[in-house]
């Protein structure tokens, strides 16, 4: 406890693990384990603890809910010569193996399948305090005093995935936003830094903090090397800037120190560019929903979810992934499009290729256990499967190729991208692994072990379910020593089959093992039947147990068999009913039949141990391979979903136009159908020539959707699918900035409008001519004069510096007047229809002009407000209403003129 102070201990005590002095009083109770006394030399000592089989469970709560770090100390059985050396009689010894934190989970089974579990370094030169002053507020030009460059540097340890990356300190909010680690690292000499200064700089995601001094092996790419699948290439280490290679010589030597003695490989370390993919930044992410709904936070109802349709872990997280960063290469985007399209249009391929994913494993972490030396006979079964699997689908592709290229009206070369996948299918050394682990593990062997097990867990469960219900009861408890003993001596008898997983046939000498055993056990079965028939003791069986170690049994009248027949027989115990009695026949074949047992038991380990060096020597290719199946599975999801929701194929070029005719918001869409209704298309034409849309319209009348959908429809184009639209063609964009909606931070001393401001700025300083920028409702938290001045500051900016694509949705309709100047802005609007008797429905169908009325009233009357306010409110409108400023009176300055924004 006083080496990791920073965690929960949890020390491994016979078939529990146990917390003691302290810790229980701090965390029992919120885990709900019971408070108990453990009398020891220094006198009652607090503990609590829970079956081993529990282990996941309360790690989950411990690491996961409460975000604490847990130090794991195993018993370490004592060899005997070290035991004498010791002078003791203490068996175990204990150790700390492995430090468990929110970052480092590896194979727990509460790591989230669908996502990636990042680890995240960031390395910052310089003050952290004066570089969050002017991340979160600037210089009086609004920008950055220097370019001060971060590293950053993330793995998975449950796939092997390993980034780094260079950005900035304006940057680096939305870069961790995207990455979304679970835990983040930086040097400890930053522990005294605020964590006010903190969020400030790396953005108010949910992910525990912790702080690490990186040891010297790490200090330069070589000294990576061990922990990697292969060295990084000698032309490849000019390419990694000094950020960079501190961040990753932090991050593998803070996972060094929480794995401990647990050797890991991961995979060779991809650089990643912000030029390569679009930017998304935090608000954006959150704004418009793309894995969590901005309201409750979560999955269904985002983008993720209506476009998921993925039928493997791995597939998912990779569609998730790329969400976050669309590409900005078009030849990839292409590449990804041309597979989605070829498996849209023949239904019988994606059928089969689809049938074919589902019985594949999670590869990539499967994997990632036999790395660090873990991994069971399923987990090779698994794998095994996972690579005829990828056999089958090779022969699919080909056949598939050979068709199309029979096809007369299929251009020459039309299946290119699918050559390109086959060629990185490599299945030479997998397919030879796959052969061995299917002719050495015995399944049926494997069943009857998994059922054995199962069956121990529930009894364990029961008795200790039973300790449970008497102790709240106040009953005295059960006395299970004796039932635990009874099943123990029923699983050792001697007539009990032993269970093995690996055939006969796995190695020669395995095979010459098993036929030792079988002699032995015609042995023993002679032996019981002269036994039986010497003492006329029909009910005479032959045992083994702990205590006695091998001995003969007879029960019912049988007891009265004298022993005088057999040579050297000595009694035991004698009870009313049974007879134990030792027999030097027995005692001898037993210690030999127990050998043969053991003999076999680690030629099995020694079969099984080959098997896993034999997947670790393929685990690059096999890595690979996994690779490509989650490419194929995310082209037959978004094939699925384009199938479903009639989406069409997008197409992108390197201007900086949109062309969107008849789109749709994705998740909207969705749930509309859902309840049988139509969504209302709209185009959207912006760029070339009108790179600026101002949009009115009355509240609740699909401004806001307006804006969301067309953002999603470009993030999914870059993605690589299919868009919700009749037609698409899409200049690529390097940032998306998203202002929809804001609240306050209190924590931070920032008011709503504040916060809406800060984001503001950001888009105004960071966003480029090949940008897309969605505004909505930029200064309503502030007075209708000021909120009109920020508004038309903003629309001034955006056309004039940014020269950006643009969609900016306002109430502020003397924007419309004061700006129809601006040659490249247009204006659109929504409206609302009355009919004579009052009723009225809106019209969510854009068209050019302004709307000057917001038709709030109606909207206060939807959402129930009472007649008589509804009516307060009217006289108050009909009052107060004023005319709008004129064109005249609203003459803006020169456009270059920053008066102009005031």
């Amino acid at each position: 406890m006083r080496k990791f102070p920073e965690c929960i201990i949890l020390t491994r005590v016979g078939d529990f693990y146990e917390m003691y002095f302290e810790q229980v009083d701090q965390y029992a109770h919120l885990v709900n384990l019971k408070k108990a006394k453990r009398a020891t030399a220094i006198g009652d000592v607090s503990m609590a603890g829970f079956l081993h089989t529990q282990l996941d469970r309360y790690l989950k709560m411990f690491v996961q809910d409460l975000g604490k770090k847990v130090a794991i100390s195993e018993q370490i059985r004592i060899p005997p010569e070290e035991r004498e050396k010791r002078f003791g009689s203490m068996m175990y010894d204990r150790k700390v193996t492995r430090v468990i934190t929110a970052g480092t989970l590896i194979d727990e089974n509460f790591v989230d399948p669908y996502e990636n579990n990042y680890l995240l370094a960031v390395h910052i030169d310089g003050n952290v305090a004066s570089h969050s002053t002017v991340a979160g507020r600037g210089t009086a030009d609004g920008r950055v005093k220097s370019p001060t460059k971060v590293g950053l540097s993330w793995v998975d340890l449950s796939s092997g995935d390993f980034y780094t990356q260079v950005s900035d300190l304006s940057s680096l909010p939305s870069v961790v936003a995207r990455i979304g680690p679970r835990e983040l690292v930086v040097e400890q000499s930053l522990e005294e830094v605020e964590p006010h200064d903190y969020q400030k700089l790396l953005g108010d995601a949910a992910f525990s903090m912790s702080f690490h001094r990186s040891q010297a092996p790490f200090q330069s790419l070589s000294g990576w090397a061990p922990m990697l699948e292969r060295p990084v290439p000698e032309e490849e280490k000019h390419e990694f800037t000094h950020q960079e290679l501190v961040a990753g010589s932090l991050i593998l030597d803070y996972v060094r120190e929480k794995l401990q003695d647990t050797a890991i490989q991961l995979r060779s370390p991809v650089r990643r560019s912000q030029l390569e993919y679009m930017n998304i930044d935090k608000q954006s992410l959150r704004g418009l929903e793309i894995k969590n709904t901005l309201r409750d936070g979560l999955y269904a109802g985002s983008l993720l979810h209506a476009v998921r349709r993925t039928v493997t872990k791995g597939g998912a997280r990779l569609l998730s992934r790329r969400l976050v960063s669309p590409s900005l290469s078009l030849s990839v985007i292409e590449s990804r499009l041309d597979l989605l399209q070829e498996v849209l249009e023949d239904d019988a391929f994606r059928e089969q290729l689809i049938a074919l994913l589902r019985l594949t494993s999670d590869t990539l972490r499967l994997l990632q256990r036999f790395s660090i030396g873990k991994g069971d006979a399923d987990d090779l079964l698994g794998l095994a499967r996972t690579i005829q699997v990828m056999m089958s689908l090779s022969e699919l592709l080909r056949a598939h190729m050979r068709a199309s290229r029979e096809t007369a009206e299929r251009p020459n070369g039309g299946t290119r991208f699918l050559n390109d996948i086959l060629e990185r299918l490599d299945l030479d050394g997998p397919t030879k692994v796959a052969k061995d682990i299917t002719s050495a593990i015995d399944e049926e062997g494997l069943n009857r072990q998994h059922t054995a097990e199962q069956q121990a867990r529930e009894e364990a469960t029961e008795m200790a379910d039973e300790v449970d219900k008497a102790d709240a009861s106040g009953e005295q408890t059960p006395k299970l020593a004796k039932r635990a003993t009874t099943a123990n001596s029923a699983a050792m008898d001697w007539a009990v089959e032993d269970i093995w997983i690996m055939r006969r046939n796995a190695s020669l000498t395995l095979e010459r093992a098993h036929e030792d055993l079988e002699s032995l056990l015609r042995a023993r079965h002679s032996l019981v039947l002269r036994l039986r028939k010497q003492l006329g003791a029909q009910s005479l069986t032959l045992k083994w147990s702990a205590q006695l170690g091998h001995f003969c049994h007879v029960k019912g009248k049988d007891i009265r068999a004298a022993l005088s027949s057999l040579d050297g027989a000595r009694s035991v115990s004698t009870t009313k009913t049974t007879r134990s009695f030792y027999l030097s026949d027995w005692t001898h074949l037993g210690r030999r039949i127990e050998d043969a047992k053991l003999r076999i038991r680690a030629e099995e380990e020694r079969v099984f141990g080959k098997l896993r060096g034999q997947v670790i020597e393929n685990l690059m290719k096999l890595r690979r391979n996994a690779g490509v199946l989650d490419e194929l599975d995310v082209a037959c999801s978004s094939a699925i979903v384009a199938r479903e929701r009639d989406l069409v194929r997008p197409i992108l070029d390197e201007s900086t136009s949109h062309t969107i005719v008849g789109g749709r918001h994705p998740t909207v869409d969705v749930g509309l159908k859902e309840q049988g209704r139509q969504f209302t298309a709209n185009d959207c034409t912006v760029g070339s020539q009108e790179t600026l849309q101002l949009i009115t319209g009355p509240n609740m009348a699909g401004k806001s959707t307006y804006l969301r959908q067309n953002a999603l429809i470009t993030i999914l184009a870059q993605t690589g699918c299919f868009v919700p639209a009749s037609y698409a063609s899409i200049g690529l964009v390097d940032k998306i900035f998203s202002r929809v909606g804001s609240a306050d931070n209190l924590y931070q001393d920032q008011s709503t409008f504040m916060v809406e401001m800060l984001e503001t700025a950001e888009i105004l300083k960071q966003a480029t001519p090949r940008s897309f920028v969605i505004m909505d409702e930029v200064g309503r938290g502030t007075t209708p004069e000021d909120g009109v001045a920020v508004g038309y500051a903003c629309l001034h900016h955006l056309h004039y510096i940014n020269k950006c694509r643009a969609l900016f949705a306002t109430h502020f309709h003397a924007l419309a007047d004061m700006t129809s100047k601006f040659e490249n802005l247009a204006c659109y609007c929504t409206d609302v229809t009355e009919d004579a008797d009052g009723s009225w429905v809106y019209v969510h169908r854009l068209r050019r002009g302004v709307n000057r009325d917001s038709h709030a009233l109606k909207v206060a009357r939807l959402a129930g407000m009472p007649e008589e306010a509804i009516s307060i409110a009217a006289s108050v409108l009909g009052a107060g209403s004023k005319r709008a400023p004129s064109q005249d009176q609203e003459e803006e300055a020169p456009h270059g003129s920053a008066s102009a924004a005031g």
